[in-house]
């Protein structure tokens, strides 16, 4: 019996981790694909002009 307790902890968490993986392949693309993408470009947009509008402007000095 000794193996079996062994072994559990180990196969428990492969399969946790299998399933977190495919988690993560089946929600990449499709439908959520475009939400995360205007996400990212949402965000990206906005840090560039947060750093358009903070920096100084060239040859005024």
């Amino acid at each position: 019996m000794d193996y079996v307790s062994a072994l559990l902890p180990p196969v428990v968490m492969a399969a946790f981790f299998i399933a977190l993986v495919t988690t993560i392949v089946k929600t990449q693309g499709g439908s959520n694909k475009a939400k995360e993408d205007a996400a990212v470009d949402a965000t990206m947009a906005r840090a560039e002009s947060a750093r358009q509008a903070g920096a100084p402007k060239t040859g005024d000095a």
